[in-house]
């Protein structure tokens, strides 16, 4: 049997981290499918190359942090699952290994630093996935008719993380007219159709009715505006600004445009929270929202340092409606609809302490590149930013870290972004410390 090289394998891990991008939303099960093929792919390596473990001695004290966030995330939801014998079920019943996601992201972050990807096919697979959603959502909300666009999954998932996947299109616009060793014609080319897939993902959003998601609209295209005018000259700038201009000019038609549904959306959430406070109608969409909210941080103050945990919660605010002090719709949900309260109320501060530290090892390790000068390293510094940025807002009103495509697109994503922008600083012979301006 012929070994496969060193170079093979950094092609088939350029080509699955843009298959997972594009895929991610698109199939049903892309969200599993690629990470377990690279983590196939991973043993394989292991098991067949010779030499390869020479290839983790990249591995630094800046990757091993992040590893570390992701098994203290990992390892405490196990030891909640173990205390409880409970294990998350989640919609469809697809939630039950999510608290090992994260123990397979870190393993996964060791063979992709050891065998460096390459960012040109991850920007290729951020834009195919962009255009994808955007052309399912126009084909249900104008063929099918449906009042929210979700490509057969939870419509909340499906346009939290098109959008995302249309800011990162804007950040691949900006790698593509820096990119080097491609013609004027190519390069324009390139950004042509990141900046379309930019608008098809956001637009994807929109049709979707997820509101929550579009609070980070505006951060997510400030960041983009921002990189833009560090990496790009002075010429350059001036069409980014209009570009951007024009892209947010774009949307807000599509928002007034009553076909798209997005200004009832809003119109409803102002009137279910005017409902909830000033007439006591609880069972509204934003109402149980409210009331989940309301019975997380009261059964957090009965058990503050380790929550309730798995199965425990449900049944503690189950009782919470057995008397009368909640509404019963909320017992029809498995999770609070926040990241921040639904962790807290079921493990409690050290939960919480585990969540800030998943959320806050990545945006600490990509902030400090966002003045690095390598335009290629703060573009993908941006878009790690980008990912853990939007996944805190997200997880303001979703408990997206508890669904399957939520969990998986936030490690994935992130992860990429990292594995890349490390590779292009050994490419290019950058230091770990970025170089401050």
């Amino acid at each position: 049997m012929m070994v496969a090289s060193l170079s093979h394998w950094q092609r088939l891990n350029s080509w699955l981290l843009a298959a997972f991008a594009a895929l991610l939303v698109v199939v049903s099960l892309g969200y599993a499918l690629v990470p377990l093929t690279v983590a196939v792919l991973a043993v394989v390596g292991v098991v067949l190359s010779p030499g390869v473990f020479k290839r983790f001695g990249v591995v630094d004290r800046e990757d091993g942090l992040w590893c570390l966030a992701l098994l203290a995330f990992a390892g405490l939801w196990l030891w909640d699952v173990w205390r409880t014998g409970t294990w998350p079920v989640g919609e469809g019943n697809q939630g039950i290994l999510l608290p090992l996601w994260p123990v397979l992201a870190a393993a996964l972050l060791i063979w992709l630093r050891g065998h460096r990807p390459l960012p040109w096919h991850w920007w290729i697979g951020v834009c195919l996935g962009a255009w994808t959603v955007g052309g399912i959502a126009l084909y249900e909300r104008l063929a099918l008719d449906v009042s929210r666009a979700d490509n057969g999954m939870n419509a909340i998932p499906f346009g939290n993380l098109s959008l995302l996947l249309g800011g990162l299109s804007l950040l691949a616009a900006l790698w593509w007219a820096r990119a080097s060793g491609l013609s004027a014609r190519w390069r324009r080319f390139g950004v042509a159709l990141a900046v379309g897939a930019a608008m098809s993902g956001i637009l994807a959003s929109l049709l979707s009715g997820t509101r929550g998601g579009w609070l980070s609209a505006p951060l997510l295209l400030w960041l983009c505006y921002r990189t833009g005018r560090e990496v790009l000259g002075a010429a350059l700038q001036r069409w980014w600004q209009g570009g951007m201009l024009a892209v947010s000019l774009l949307l807000a038609s599509v928002v007034v445009l009553p076909q798209s549904g997005v200004i009832d959306r809003v119109t409803l959430a102002v009137d279910n929270v005017q409902q909830y406070w000033q007439q006591d109608q609880r069972g509204s969409s934003v109402g149980l929202r409210l009331e989940m909210w309301r019975s997380g941080w009261a059964l957090f103050q009965e058990r503050p340092v380790t929550g309730w945990g798995e199965g425990q919660l449900e049944a503690a605010r189950d009782a919470m409606v057995a008397a009368g002090e909640l509404h019963p719709g909320v017992s029809a949900y498995d999770q609070l609809h926040s990241d921040i309260i639904d962790t807290t109320a079921r493990r409690g501060l050290l939960g919480l302490a585990s969540l800030l530290l998943l959320y806050g090892v990545p945006i600490f390790l990509f902030s400090r590149r966002l003045a690095h000068g390598n335009a290629g390293i703060q573009i993908l510094a941006a878009a790690g930013l980008m990912v853990s940025l939007a996944f805190i807002d997200f997880g303001l009103t979703q408990s997206m870290l508890r669904d399957v495509r939520g969990l998986s697109g936030f490690l994935g994503l992130s992860l990429a972004c990292w594995v890349l922008l490390r590779g292009e600083e050994a490419r290019c012979g950058a230091i770990s410390q970025p170089v401050n301006r």
